[in-house]
């Protein structure tokens, strides 16, 4: 009774539009009296955490770039992050809908106005974000006491990472996650989290906006250039990587220190995702660093 009183008592505060760190609710549940079971995620990030909460199996419903892990590519797709079929969605009878931040507010009046269960996260902008937003997914799932679990797992492999690079020199680093026009990262970021955590510097951090030029890049002259370019399958990334190879003038391109990685890791993180991808980054821009195993 307990639980099923607190759980209302969540649908209750969701449904007045709550904001709370990286979640952006707008919900139209009924107060029902089991948890659900029948989740559609239009979200790569909202997959991830359904997964990582241990509670993959409720998914009966995806968009095409939810790929992780790799058991979510079996999930029925109704379409890509910003346009997915209503008939389709509304076929898998979901007791559950998990937007997110990009999720059309045409589609989302919609979902609502056939009185579905909708919850909304937006992007979270950082990885403190991105653990409030697991532990809030928790709480939906009646899984928060696991939430939290994993988001103090993770908590401590950060701290040990910040811990072993905070001796070591600072170089100067671009991210590059946009390609025509260049693009970089600023700050309040999660990504600019990957620097910062990396005992790093982004030359891009106090920027008001990501987009830059050559220009800059040259002028600031990075130690490490890291590419994470949506699209990267398609060869975007690789391409970039060989264009930098031309400015031999930049320190990075001197020192054979252009690396892509994987947009599918770095650019929509999960909190688990995040410390995956955080430890590759750094070890780009520390060679020869070791991770140990923190739990």
């Amino acid at each position: 009774m307990n639980l099923l009183k607190k759980l209302l008592q969540l649908f209750c505060v969701l449904c007045f539009f709550v904001f709370v760190g990286g979640l952006k609710a707008n919900v139209s549940l009924p107060s029902p009296s089991t948890l659900p079971q029948r989740i559609v995620s239009l979200g790569p990030i909202n997959t991830e955490n359904v997964f990582l909460l241990g509670a993959g199996d409720r998914i009966v419903g995806s968009t095409v770039y939810c790929v992780r892990p790799a058991a979510a590519r079996k999930t029925v797709k109704v379409g890509s992050v910003m346009h997915f079929s209503l008939e389709k969605l509304i076929s898998l009878q979901p007791d559950l809908i998990l937007a997110t931040g990009f999720t059309q507010p045409q589609q989302l009046q919609k979902l609502q106005s056939l009185g579905l269960p909708v919850v909304q996260f937006g992007q979270p902008h950082s990885f403190s974000e991105s653990c409030a937003q697991l532990v809030e997914l928790g709480r939906l799932l009646g899984l928060e006491a696991h939430a939290k679990e994993i988001v103090e797992g993770l908590e401590r492999k950060v701290t040990r990472i910040k811990e072993k690079v905070a001796p070591l020199v600072k170089p100067k680093v671009f991210l590059q996650i946009g390609s025509s026009p260049l693009h970089g990262v600023t700050g309040n970021t999660f990504s600019d989290d990957y620097i910062s955590f990396s005992g790093a510097i982004n030359i891009t951090r106090e920027q008001q906006s990501g987009k830059t030029n050559r220009e800059k890049v040259l002028t600031e002259n990075p130690e490490v250039i890291i590419i994470a370019i949506m699209g990267s399958e398609a060869g975007v990334a690789a391409k970039e990587k060989v264009d930098w190879q031309h400015f031999t003038s930049i320190q990075a391109v001197q020192d054979n220190r252009v690396y892509v990685i994987n947009p599918d890791i770095a650019c929509s993180p999960s909190p688990a995702t995040f410390v995956e991808a955080l430890q590759i980054i750094c070890s780009f821009i520390h060679p020869g660093i070791i991770f140990e195993e923190v739990r």
